[in-house]
């Protein structure tokens, strides 16, 4: 446990961000996991709609460090071959 004042304070900060960068990152999980599920089912329309929101969501999350600017942009490309193959295979 802190013992100074501004140990304190420290640990007060890391749990706020901690709880944020949380949330954040389940934020964007979620909507890629509904993303992934939208495009098994075969509801293009639907996926095309989530990916624009969850590419939103992984870029806000590297913007604010919560992941890796590369990993967003991995995780959205990703995201792009799979809507376009399972499109054309569809």
């Amino acid at each position: 446990m802190p013992n100074t004042k501004s140990a304190k304070k420290r640990l007060r900060q890391s749990v706020l961000r901690r709880d944020r960068n949380r949330a954040d990152r389940t934020r964007f999980r979620h909507a890629l996991r509904q993303f992934r599920e939208a495009v098994a089912a075969g509801k293009f329309d639907e996926a095309q709609t989530l990916a624009r929101v969850t590419g939103r969501l992984l870029d806000k999350a590297a913007a604010k460090r919560v992941i890796h600017v590369n990993k967003a942009s991995r995780l959205k490309s990703r995201m792009s071959h799979l809507l376009l193959a399972s499109k054309s295979a569809a």
